[in-house]
């Protein structure tokens, strides 16, 4: 064989299938199923030879570095468990097919650069890339390559043709790493400003991570409430504007008479008794005394004959037609109860 030869000879099986990154990274299986045997590997990859060996049983076919794509490729060929046929499936083989590459998830700062995050370093600057494994593989981290095992691998997203966690996930396993409070604050501030995910899925995802005992996990935490809150009630503003609902009085504060106060509501409509109340409840230990107090406060306005309808963050930015729908349908009915209990409405 020809020691400047780029690639592996086309015996026995031909790489015109092939994606070309997959041309230029081959792992030691796929090597031999094209016929190149153990010594002609190490040949290639002598000092100053055509070749480089970037990871245990991974070799780039060309000298000088790697690009960023070729680097993630040989991260996933190297945590990967090893496809029988040696040779990778397409990337773009649609579903149902045999994923590209079987248990390993590219995750932390790699995969949000990959979701497009402006706050996380480029491909190239990141000394190491995370991968997720299945916790009973036998696999130690090396080279560029960390790998974090997991009881329970997440569903990957499709990047660029590569399995990468979701958007919370990625960001607690990123979060793990660092203990600067304003990267991590700066992250957490990306992922729901631009739009990536909602507070209360990157809550829960820190919360099964362990990482809310962190005192800079939780000072970003409620910085990234407060956000996730002020977007909803901007989207809420929006939906009643947009979908031509009557106007509430926003932000308000109820009580009976000389009586009890009874709680405050993002949006109500005095002349209908038909309240808004912005569920923005976060995952953490606290939850089910929290709902239950949603629960009481509802209950008790309800028993007054006002109706009160709870609108998540989520639902708002996936589905604000059907909810304007639900409000709309719930001010017309006002006519068709009987009259609520009066009650004084304050300026929260």
């Amino acid at each position: 064989m020809n020691h400047n030869t780029p690639v592996p000879p086309l015996s026995p099986r031909p790489l015109r299938h092939l994606s070309e990154v997959h041309r230029r990274v081959m792992t030691t299986a796929q090597l031999k199923s094209h016929g190149v045997p153990a010594a002609e590997m190490n040949e290639q990859c002598r000092p100053g030879g055509p070749w480089q060996q970037l990871l245990p049983g991974v070799f780039l076919l060309h000298p000088g570095p790697p690009t960023s794509e070729e680097r993630l490729h040989a991260v996933l060929m190297y945590a990967a468990r090893e496809r029988s046929a040696g040779v990778p499936a397409q990337p773009n083989a649609g579903e149902g097919h045999s994923p590209l590459y079987p248990d390993a998830v590219i995750t932390g700062l790699a995969a949000l650069t990959l979701h497009g995050f402006s706050a996380t370093p480029p491909l190239t600057a990141l000394d190491t890339i995370d991968v997720l494994v299945p916790r009973m593989r036998r696999l130690r981290s090396t080279g560029c390559v960390r790998i974090l095992r997991t009881a329970s691998l997440p569903a990957p997203q499709q990047v660029t043709g590569l399995p990468v966690a979701p958007v919370p996930r990625a960001l607690a396993d990123a979060v793990a790493e660092l203990t600067d409070a304003s990267a991590v604050r700066r992250l957490l501030t990306e992922a729901v400003r631009g739009g990536h995910c909602e507070p209360s899925s990157v809550v829960r995802e820190l919360n099964q991570a362990k990482l809310l005992s962190r005192p800079h996990v939780v000072d970003a935490v409620d910085s990234l409430l407060a956000e996730g809150r002020a977007i909803a009630e901007d989207r809420l503003y929006e939906m009643v504007h947009v979908y031509g609902l009557p106007d509430p009085v926003w932000n308000v504060d109820l009580r009976l008479p000389g009586g009890p106060h009874l709680g405050g509501l993002d949006a109500y409509w005095p002349e209908q008794a038909v309240a808004v109340e912005l569920d923005t409840r976060a995952p953490r230990h606290d939850e089910d005394a929290l709902w239950s107090e949603y629960a009481r406060k509802r209950e008790h306005l309800e028993r007054l004959g006002i109706t009160v309808v709870y609108i998540t963050p989520k639902k708002l930015r996936d589905a604000m037609e059907q909810q304007a729908a639900v409000v709309r349908t719930a001010l017309m009915a006002a006519a068709d109860r009987d009259p609520a209990a009066y009650v004084v409405v304050l300026p929260r």
